[in-house]
C-alpha cells in the first residue's frame, strides 16, 4: 500500500467508457437473434459474418433505446447522424471493421449526479453516447492449445457511454457505474449483467500533481467484469502510476489488462490513435435523421427514474434516505412498492414490510419480487389489520405472514379469525384478566407497590400468556400500569 502522504500529493483524472448491450430481439444491423447463452456460432448469418454482397439494415429499436438513455442522462439528441466504419483486426471481428458512429454521436453534452458515501453530490459530465455493434468473443480457457471463437455476440447492438474526465477517485467511479447500471435496468434497455459481459467498462486513468492543470499520461484499463473490480483496478493503477513517477520512470499511453486474482494490471499493447482505425463513412447505411417528434414520442413513454422516486419517497412520503434507496434498488421492487402504496397510506409500515419480511423471504428462497406470491393488495390488508389494532406486529410477522404464503386464496383477516389471532381490545375483558393475574401473583404485586416498577414487564408477560396472546398489547400495557399504580 502506498503511503497516505504520497497519495495526497497527487490527483487522479479518470474517464470511463461503458458499453451496454441492448435488449433488442435482433442484432444491430441484421435480423440474427440477439440472445445470450445459445450454442456457439448459431446466432449468425452471412450479414453478421460480413460476406460479400450482404447489406446491413439499421435496427430501429437501438435508436429508440439510445434516445431513452440520452434523455435520462440529460443529453442533447442529434437530429442528423451518419455511421462510420472503424477498421481493425480482431479474430472475433469477422468483417474486419465495426459499424459505429464517429463524428456524429446520437447523444452529446449530458451529465449525471451521483451520491458518494459521505452524502455529497458529484456531477459527472457525459461527453457522448453512440451506437455501434459488438465483436464476437474469443475463449482462451477451454482448449489448452487453441483459442476458440464464438461469433454469436458479433453484431449485438451496443451503446457506448463516454464520460468527461471528471472522476477523481475509485469511489466516484464505483458510484457512477452503480448509477448507470441502475439506470439502464430502469429503462429496460440492458440487463446490466457485467459477469455475462452485457455491461462492460474501460477506465482511462492518469495522475498529476495536485494543482497542476495539464493532464498526465493516460492509461486505459480493460477486462473488469464487476463494479468492484473496476474500483480495485483504478485504485491499483493510481498507486502504480504515482510510484512510477516518484521513481523517475516515464509512463506510456497504453492499454493494460486487469488481473482480478492478483488485483494488478499488466501491459497489453500500446494505445492506438484515432487515425489508426481509418474511420470513413459507412457506405451501406443511409444517414440517419431523428425528428423532434420521435424524441418527444420516446420522452412521453419514459418510466419514472430512480432519482425522481428517491425524491418522492423522502420528500413526499417522509421515508429515510436509507429506506428509499433500498426500495429503488431494483425497478421491479420499486414497482411493487408503488402498487402497495395505492392500497395503504401507512407508507412507513409499507416500506418496513418491503425491506424487512418480504425481502428476507425473497433472500431465503432465492427469488425476485416478480416471483413473490402475495399481491401488494394483500400486504396492504395485513397492514390495515395492524393499524386497526386487530393484530400485533409480532403476530403479523411471525404467524400471519407465513400462513398467508401457504393460503393464497384467503384474506389476512379471514386467516387471523380462523386461527384466533384477532386481538382483544375490550377494556372490560382485559381488566378481568389483569385482576386474575394480580391475584395469582400477589407477592410480585406487593413488590411493585414497594417500588420495583420493572415488574411491569413480568405482569405483561403473564397477561399475554393468560389471554393466549390475544390481548391488545398497547391497551393492556396502559390498563396494567394504571391498575398496579392504584395498589
Amino acid at each position: 500500500m502506498i503511503e497516505e502522504e504520497l497519495l495526497a500529493k497527487y490527483e487522479a483524472v479518470i474517464g470511463l467508457e461503458v458499453h451496454a448491450q441492448m435488449l433488442t430481439k435482433t442484432k444491430a444491423y441484421s435480423n440474427d437473434i440477439n440472445a445470450y447463452g445459445a450454442r456457439p456460432n448459431t446466432n449468425v448469418s452471412v450479414v453478421t459474418l460480413g460476406h460479400p454482397g450482404t447489406l446491413p439494415k439499421m435496427n430501429k429499436k437501438t435508436i429508440e433505446y439510445a434516445i431513452k438513455l440520452g434523455l435520462a442522462l440529460n443529453c442533447k439528441i442529434a437530429n442528423h447522424q451518419y455511421f462510420a466504419r472503424k477498421n481493425y483486426f480482431y479474430p472475433d471481428l469477422p468483417k474486419g471493421y465495426q459499424i459505429t458512429q464517429d463524428t456524429t454521436p446520437i447523444c452529446t453534452n449530458g451529465h449525471i449526479s451521483v451520491t458518494l458515501k459521505d452524502g455529497t453530490e458529484k456531477y459527472i459530465g457525459i461527453t457522448r453516447i453512440h451506437m455501434e455493434e459488438d465483436a464476437g468473443k474469443s475463449i482462451h480457457d477451454v482448449d489448452v492449445y487453441d483459442t476458440l471463437v464464438d461469433l454469436n455476440r458479433a453484431g449485438t447492438p451496443l451503446l457506448e457511454i463516454v464520460t468527461e474526465p471528471d472522476i477523481r477517485s475509485a469511489e466516484e467511479a464505483y458510484a457512477y457505474l452503480t448509477e448507470i447500471r441502475q439506470l439502464v435496468r430502469y429503462l429496460d434497455i440492458c440487463d446490466g449483467n457485467m459477469e455475462e459481459g452485457s455491461l462492460r467498462c474501460d477506465a482511462n486513468i492518469s495522475v498529476r500533481l495536485k494543482g497542476a492543470e495539464k493532464f498526465g499520461t493516460k492509461v486505459e484499463v480493460k477486462n473488469m467484469n464487476s463494479i468492484r473490480n473496476v474500483h480495485r483496478a483504478i485504485e491499483h493503477e493510481i498507486e502504480r502510476q504515482i510510484l512510477a513517477l516518484e521513481n523517475g520512470e516515464t509512463l506510456f499511453q497504453e492499454t493494460r489488462n486487469f488481473d482480478a486474482l492478483s488485483g494488478t494490471t499488466s501491459a497489453m499493447r500500446s494505445k492506438e490513435a484515432a487515425n489508426d482505425y481509418r474511420y470513413f463513412p459507412e457506405p451501406d447505411l443511409q444517414p440517419l435523421f431523428v425528428s423532434e417528434d420521435q424524441i418527444q414520442a420516446v420522452k412521453s413513454e419514459m418510466p419514472v427514474l430512480p432519482k425522481a422516486l428517491l425524491k418522492k419517497y423522502t420528500s413526499e412520503l417522509g421515508l429515510s434516505s436509507y429506506d428509499a434507496n433500498i426500495l429503488i434498488s431494483a425497478k421491479s421492487f420499486a414497482n411493487y412498492f408503488e402498487e402497495l402504496i395505492t392500497h395503504t397510506k401507512n407508507y412507513k409500515s409499507a416500506a418496513n414490510w418491503m425491506i424487512g419480511d418480504i425481502r428476507s423471504y425473497m433472500n431465503a428462497k432465492g427469488i425476485e419480487i416478480e416471483e413473490f406470491s402475495l399481491t401488494p393488495k394483500k400486504i396492504a390488508a395485513l397492514i390495515a389489520l395492524i393499524d386497526a389494532g386487530k393484530i400485533s406486529n409480532t403476530i403479523a410477522s411471525q404467524r400471519l405472514f407465513p400462513e398467508l404464503l401457504n393460503n393464497l386464496e384467503v384474506s389476512p383477516e379471514e386467516l387471523a379469525i380462523k386461527n384466533n389471532w384477532i386481538q382483544d381490545s375490550d377494556e372490560g375483558s382485559i381488566k378481568a384478566i389483569i385482576s386474575e393475574v394480580i391475584e395469582q401473583h400477589s407477592a410480585e404485586a406487593e413488590r411493585y407497590k414497594n417500588g420495583e416498577k420493572q415488574l411491569l414487564g413480568f405482569f405483561m408477560g403473564q397477561l399475554m400468556k393468560a389471554s393466549k396472546g390475544q390481548a391488545d398489547p398497547k391497551a393492556a400495557n396502559k390498563l396494567m400500569r394504571e391498575t398496579l399504580d392504584k395498589l
